[in-house]
């Protein structure tokens, strides 16, 4: 049963609650099995390739290195002499200011790339690319527009690719999501996601997620606009192999009826600026409100992965107290030096294992 705490509290004391309230004895095999999952030297192209004990591990490392450093002010220089090369095609706000942010505070040093300063498979291929990076930095966080440019980096490199972004998926988002809800909610096996809004990367990655952490998924798309084929038939096999439900439908109230957290993302993404007339037609009746979140759960809680359009979310939801977006934006710098660090590093949790 997930932890139900008081509204008037933040995330932060429902997470420490969290943490304190459950007796060493709750933590002991479940924090074994998790201590014995070693990341280090993997790649992290999509959450498709991780388990369940994997996942559970990233986001224990994660909220293990946020209380450490933000609230025990401690210094941890795990990553002191080591550097990642940044490579962007897409601008991001978060994506950049949390990885730069992140990776400096743990001791090491970030290089952002542009295209301006890189052009994958154009100046140079990626093949080559890759394997030029491998002899300067540890690691390479990609922000890219296709899927396959990640993939080839991660053939030819021979230090870990990060998925910063791409078509088909977004997982260093969605890490980000489930440790804002575990700390808001307590835990999460048994909480209901509903998703409104368009079939694409960010949805992908709840859909290669969700299950693996018992977490029941609802979504909610314009017809025309549904998630990939192959990502939907991998997301009914965990569903099945997890006793998770996935249930998709065309009807935003019906994905939103008794679910306990509502999420969006934009309806028009980089490089769609020639669509967004169609889109907005399309999208009609999608926007999340108080009269969306009439039909869920009373504890219902609002994500988006930001930036937000008011079409997609209305003002009442996006800064009411029911809204993580701003604590889910700032656990992308906590869940990135945990990605890293377990990527990189033999590192273990100091605190007890968080409860899933």
């Amino acid at each position: 049963m997930p932890l139900r705490l008081s509204a008037a509290k933040s995330p932060l004391s429902r997470y420490f609650q969290s943490l304190h309230s459950c007796s060493a004895r709750a933590f002991g095999a479940g924090a074994a099995c998790l201590g014995s999952v070693n990341l280090k030297g993997r790649s992290c192209l999509t959450l498709k390739d991780f388990s369940s004990d994997e996942i559970k591990k990233l986001l224990w490392v994660s909220g293990d290195l946020k209380h450490r450093i933000k609230h025990e002010k401690q210094y941890l220089p795990l990553l002191q002499g080591k550097s990642i090369a940044m490579i962007f095609e897409k601008r991001s706000t978060r994506t950049r200011m949390s990885t730069e942010t992140g990776f400096s505070l743990l001791g090491g040093h970030p290089c952002f790339l542009t295209s301006q300063d890189i052009h994958l498979g154009v100046n140079e291929s990626c093949t080559d690319t890759a394997r030029v990076l491998s002899g300067f930095c540890d690691v390479v966080l990609a922000r890219v527009y296709k899927h396959s440019t990640l993939e080839e980096l991660d053939r030819e490199a021979s230090i870990p690719i990060i998925n910063g972004l791409s078509d088909l998926y977004h997982p260093i988002q969605i890490l980000a999501d489930f440790l804002t809800l575990q700390e808001h909610y307590g835990s999460l096996n048994g909480l209901t996601v509903s998703w409104i809004g368009d079939g694409n990367n960010v949805l992908h990655s709840f859909m290669m997620t969700a299950a693996k952490l018992g977490v029941h998924l609802k979504v909610a798309t314009p017809k025309g606009y549904e998630p990939d084929k192959g990502v939907t038939e991998e997301a009914h096999r965990l569903a099945k192999q997890h006793g998770t439900q996935l249930i998709l439908t065309s009807d935003p109230m019906e994905a939103a009826r008794d679910s306990n957290v509502l999420v969006t993302d934009t309806w028009v993404s980089m490089g769609q600026e020639e669509e967004k007339k169609k889109r907005l037609k399309d999208f009609h009746g999608y926007q999340i409100s108080m009269q969306t979140g009439s039909v869920a759960k009373s504890d219902w809680t609002f994500l988006h992965c930001l930036p937000r359009k008011m079409e997609e979310v209305d003002d009442q939801v996006f800064y009411s107290s029911r809204s993580l977006v701003f604590s889910e934006a700032e656990n992308r710098k906590w869940t990135i030096m945990g990605l890293i660090v377990s990527l990189l590093t033999d590192y273990t949790p100091q605190i007890p294992m968080l409860k899933f």
